[in-house]
């Protein structure tokens, strides 16, 4: 079973601290070697980004940043994992190091199963 995690947060100008990059790095090493990190990244200020929206039958492009927005998605990691259980608790041990590497830091993790075209009948 695969799952995505995506970190949201406020966007900051600030960057993180070298000491939960350092961490950071070090979890996606033991990830990998247990077999069970996908892929993983950061994403890019909301600033060298682009919307593209379908409404009214239209499709506009804006670009970034926006200013609506309460929370980006500032990061993510695909996991490949036998059960929900494990990819929750791979994802729970990520957000410790925000906790313990940048005192202070708000934001949360969404974990979703990611379907491939295999997972759907027809």
């Amino acid at each position: 079973m695969r799952f995505m995690a995506m970190v949201k947060a406020p966007e900051t100008s600030e960057p993180p601290p070298q000491a939960l990059m350092d961490a950071i790095a070090t979890f996606g090493e033991e990830a990998a070697r247990a077999g069970v990190l996908v892929e993983s990244g950061g994403l890019a200020p909301t600033a060298l980004g682009a919307r593209v929206r379908l409404a009214g039958g239209k499709v506009t492009v804006t670009d970034g940043p926006f200013s609506e927005a309460k929370e980006i998605i500032g990061g993510y990691a695909v996991y490949e994992v036998k059960t929900k259980d494990e990819a929750l608790e791979w994802t729970r041990r990520f957000m410790e190091l925000h906790k313990e590497n940048w005192p202070g830091w708000e934001g949360e993790s969404e974990l979703r199963q990611v379907f491939g075209p295999g997972d759907f009948p027809g």
